[in-house]
């Protein structure tokens, strides 16, 4: 019985650091955009210093996804817990 309530938790933490990860990435990459949007529209003479920015930073905030996919994959198949 305990190791059912166990799986299950670990399956719950897993879906929650995938679920977060991902909206803070989500949050993240449109936070990104509507700067660049409005650095454009006041701007627009930058536009490609800016969509060097721009990129960079939607990379860097998608990594926060992939690490999120990482510790899910950690404990759903390495299961370090056990």
């Amino acid at each position: 019985m305990e190791g059912n309530i166990f799986l299950a938790l670990v399956c719950v933490a897993a879906a929650l650091s995938i679920g977060l990860a991902g909206l803070g990435a989500g949050i993240g990459i449109g936070s990104i955009g509507q700067g660049a949007c409005l650095g454009l529209a006041r701007n627009p003479e930058v536009q490609p210093k800016l969509m060097t920015f721009m990129i960079l930073g939607i990379a860097l905030a998608e990594s926060i996804a992939i690490y999120g996919l990482v510790i899910s994959f950690i404990l759903l198949f390495a299961n370090p817990f056990a």
